[in-house]
């Protein structure tokens, strides 16, 4: 496995590399409804950047091999005659955008996904494994706050599932 700052990149058997996206950045939302991806995280996205619309009202960003791989494991073996599966694959594509990064490091925010997420001059980038969210800044100091006091009661609910 080989560190590099943030990013760690650990080849698989498949031969293909995944990132870890980590940490979080304050940022801001430009005239021109664009942001600047925080510089450890653009050598990752210079392939292209599809973004979506995420759980909890952010947005999700991911490279195009992650967001195909979200697609292939999860979203294209979901059941076409279920209506569940219909609502989730409608929320997820018909709101996604493949776009690419500027030479500055700026990727564009689509106006529906920007209202999606209710994003206006302030916005946190937090890396989520395999994923960028984006998030207003204040609902993510939100969200966080809920995360912090409820984590451990979580972490227990998942661990009884897994047995």
């Amino acid at each position: 496995m080989e560190e590099n700052g943030l990013e760690w990149r650990k080849v698989e058997d498949s031969g293909w590399r995944k990132t870890m996206l980590l940490g979080e950045y304050e940022h801001t939302v430009d005239d021109k409804g664009r942001i600047t991806l925080p510089s450890r995280f653009r050598e990752v996205f210079k392939g292209g950047i599809v973004l979506t619309r995420g759980m909890d009202q952010c947005l999700y960003a991911y490279t195009r091999e992650e967001w195909t791989a979200l697609v292939q494991s999860q979203l294209a073996s979901l059941n076409p005659l279920s209506p569940d599966s219909r609502r989730i694959q409608r929320f997820f594509f018909s709101g996604a955008s493949e776009t690419e990064l500027d030479k500055q490091g700026r990727v564009t925010l689509p106006p529906a996904l920007a209202r999606h997420a209710r994003l206006r001059r302030d916005v946190v980038v937090a890396g989520v494994n395999d994923h960028l969210e984006i998030w207003d800044r204040s609902a993510w100091r939100a969200q966080l706050k809920e995360i912090e006091g409820s984590v451990e009661d979580v972490a227990e609910r998942l661990a009884a599932a897994r047995n």
